[in-house]
């Protein structure tokens, strides 16, 4: 029996340890703040698998497809608003509005990880940039890149956006 409590109290040591861990990583998260424009685009993805962004199509383990508008110029006047009510429909918060750009967050329910969501707006070359990022550890379980489809997805049935690569 007591051999029985000893691998017990080592497994609920171990478990204590990791939730300790996590809670710790998920209060850093909430320290951090997106990190923004880098020369006018949407910053690069670090060497971890845990971002995925438009704006660089040579860095193919992080690149996803921009949303390329097909809108008349003078239909881009509500765009800024509709990019917003997607983000927030989708349990996003907005952080930061600048002239061409939108900084957001999403926390997970469990441990408050925070993932930063921003959109770069190339009016001139009818492009919207994506970029979705966790603010700590490696991996993500792919859900910064089922992020960006989801806000695809529903800008695309909210909006009438339409794009092959969905």
């Amino acid at each position: 029996m007591t051999m029985l409590i000893k691998i017990f109290s080592i497994i609920l040591t171990f478990l204590i340890t990791i939730i300790v861990l996590l809670a710790v990583l998920g209060a850093m998260s909430r320290t951090k703040s997106a990190p923004g424009l880098n020369d006018g685009k949407l910053s690069p993805c670090p060497d971890k698998p845990n971002c995925v962004c438009s704006e660089y199509k040579n860095h193919e383990r992080h690149y996803i497809t921009p949303i390329t508008l097909t809108l008349p110029a003078k239909k881009f006047s509500n765009l800024k608003q509709q990019l917003k009510n997607v983000v927030q429909e989708m349990g996003g918060q907005i952080h930061l509005e600048k002239d061409n750009y939108i900084a957001a967050t999403f926390t997970s329910a469990i441990f408050g990880f925070v993932d930063d969501f921003e959109i770069r707006l190339d009016l001139a070359g009818h492009i919207i940039h994506l970029r979705s990022s966790s603010r700590v550890g490696h991996g993500d379980m792919g859900i910064n890149q089922k992020r960006i489809r989801q806000f695809k997805q529903l800008y695309s049935k909210k909006y009438h956006y339409t794009e092959n690569n969905l």
